[in-house]
């Protein structure tokens, strides 16, 4: 009787520390999958979202990496940009990329942005500041002013704010990959990891939608 009780009493410690341990792994993962997965813009594609600002170093830093990545990306990925705006210059600079996103020349001007507030310290958290700078690279600055305070605008950041919320965000730049797995460049363990991470949810979701398919 005492070798059975001994033995179950080795089953239920041997059981307790695989649960133990499986907890400790979820813990350990470098992304955290949502609870509630979030609808994603284009239904049908594998969305990746990256939510930044332009004030954000890091964000900056994460360009040159992440670029080349996107354009590499297959045509059933859908890569979208969404600006973090927790007030003050995120604002801002989050209402400036909407403005130019709705405009249609946000890809033009991307880089040179990052660069004027990255390297040139400029503000640009004045919307006549930043169409002065705008024309200077090509940017037409009435049409700039009137689609900055257009409705169209306004909701786009309505939008973008209530993204950010369900992905429950607390920092930038940070990914989603299909509405479900969130992560960022610390949590991955590098620029290059997050991409890599990225690649393969992607793959996960493209073999889930196969087997639902299937």
């Amino acid at each position: 009787m005492r070798n059975l009780i001994t033995s179950a009493a080795l089953v239920v410690a041997s059981l307790f520390g695989m649960a133990a341990q499986a907890t400790a792994d979820e813990a350990k993962a470098p992304y955290v999958e949502l609870t509630n997965p979030v609808p994603v813009s284009a239904p049908g594609k594998i969305e990746v979202v990256e939510l930044f600002w332009y004030g954000c170093p890091h964000c900056y830093a994460f360009e040159p990496v992440i670029n080349p990545w996107v354009e590499k990306l297959p045509k059933d990925v859908n890569f979208v940009r969404i600006p973090a705006m927790f007030g003050g210059p995120w604002d801002a600079h989050g209402q400036m990329f909407l403005t130019l996103e709705a405009m249609g020349v946000e890809h033009q001007v991307h880089a040179a942005v990052f660069n004027a507030i990255q390297k040139e310290h400029k503000k640009l958290t004045d919307k006549n500041d930043m169409a002065d700078f705008l024309a200077t690279q090509g940017v037409d600055k009435d049409k700039f002013l009137a689609t900055f305070d257009s409705f169209a605008v306004k909701g786009q950041i309505v939008k973008a704010k209530e993204l950010a919320k369900k992905y429950e965000i607390t920092g930038v730049p940070t990914m989603i990959v299909n509405g479900k797995y969130r992560f960022d460049i610390g949590s991955a363990g590098g620029a290059e990891q997050a991409l890599q991470l990225a690649d393969q949810l992607i793959a996960k979701e493209r073999a889930t939608t196969k087997a639902v398919a299937n």
